[in-house]
């Protein structure tokens, strides 16, 4: 239980970031949802946008997030970690995702108004010279999301793994079956 529990958390959770991010990049700049992207629906709406978004651009990379992480929680010969340790992890690596956003879309922003980077011929003609800025800090915001999350689950199945092999060695004691024992680490 406590499985399906981790990946569909991770999930709502991912989903719930993906959300509020998309809320703030679609106010920022809605053209990156409008033209940057395929037309899903008819609406230049910035919530909209954003709440159809947030989601179809974010389960699938929630998914197989919740499933590793779980996996490498639950799963094998070592005592397993508790939900609550585990989504504290995860909760954690959203606030860093966020937080690198919101870095790289200043430096997006900064870069473009610099001249240091521009949008490409196919979008740049599509678009009033003075969205630039703003559409390339949206798309490096999203794309240090991606980068940030794909990183950081990484990261913190390492941190899960080291933890729970960490409890064998604080968690020997005779007459108890680590296989199944549950354990809570801070």
């Amino acid at each position: 239980m406590t499985t399906v529990k981790i990946i569909f958390s991770t999930l709502i959770s991912a989903i719930t970031y993906g959300i509020i991010h998309d809320m703030i990049t679609a106010h920022l700049c809605v053209e990156y949802f409008t033209i940057g992207h395929p037309r899903v629906i008819e609406s230049e709406s910035p919530v909209l946008l954003a709440l159809l978004w947030g989601v179809i651009a974010t389960w699938w990379v929630a998914l197989p997030m919740g499933i590793l992480i779980a996996g490498f929680s639950q799963f094998g010969k070592k005592p397993t970690l508790e939900f609550r340790d585990v989504i504290k992890l995860i909760l954690k690596l959203l606030l860093i995702m966020f937080g690198i956003a919101l870095i790289a879309g200043v430096v997006g922003y900064v870069l473009t108004e610099l001249d240091i980077i521009y949008l490409v011929l196919r979008l740049a003609e599509q678009l009033d010279p003075s969205v630039h800025s703003k559409f390339l800090a949206v798309g490096w915001a999203h794309t240090s999301s991606y980068l940030s999350g794909i990183i950081g689950t990484i990261i913190v199945c390492t941190i899960i793994s080291k933890k729970r092999k960490s409890l064998i060695i604080s968690n020997k004691s005779p007459g108890l079956n680590n296989h199944n024992r549950k354990a809570r680490v801070s």
